[in-house]
């Protein structure tokens, strides 16, 4: 499948997730990103689980819990679209979503963990859509999306923060 075309995600939004993940195929996507982004999550120190670089800014241990919890949404929006879902989906709050979430009460290792999990079987995910599922598209916040677009998204968005935790939080 080639990389996401216009029409096929939103343009202000997910361009800068798309664009900054590498790959032609969701299989250069896996082997491009997939063990770079658990090998990197997993050599956060303990000593940054609860650091943040500003007030109001999420400490490392919430930044790691969005982490988790957009791509369960993105993977589980692509398995909607994917499955010919014919309702509209909604969006989500991802400050709600950071405030109503235990990561200040967890263990940086248990997050780790669950990152590796959640990471793993996405990539399972995606390798098992057909390249018609691929091409579906669905209504995500009032804006047509494609699966493969989802796809994109779901590294971009993870590589997308790779780069803020290593420039303000290691």
């Amino acid at each position: 499948m080639a990389r996401p075309t216009k029409g096929t995600f939103h343009p202000l939004f997910q361009q800068r997730y798309i664009d900054a993940a590498k790959g032609e195929s969701i299989a250069e996507l896996i082997a491009n990103h997939s063990i770079d982004l658990i090998g990197f999550i997993n050599s956060i120190p303990e000593e940054k689980a609860d650091y943040s670089y500003a007030e109001g800014k999420w400490t490392t241990k919430q930044l790691l819990q969005h982490l988790i919890d957009t791509e369960r949404i993105f993977a589980y929006r692509a398995l909607r679209i994917s499955r010919n879902e014919p309702l509209p989906l909604l969006g989500f709050n991802e400050k709600s979503y950071a405030a109503n979430a235990p990561a200040t009460h967890r263990k940086l290792v248990s997050l780790k963990e669950e990152f590796a999990f959640v990471r793993q079987s996405t990539d399972i995910l995606l390798v098992s859509f057909t390249e018609e599922q691929l091409n579906r598209k669905g209504v995500v916040s009032n804006y047509i999306i494609s699966v493969n677009a989802l796809c994109y998204i779901i590294f971009g968005h993870n590589v997308h923060h790779k780069k803020i935790l290593e420039e303000r939080y290691l």
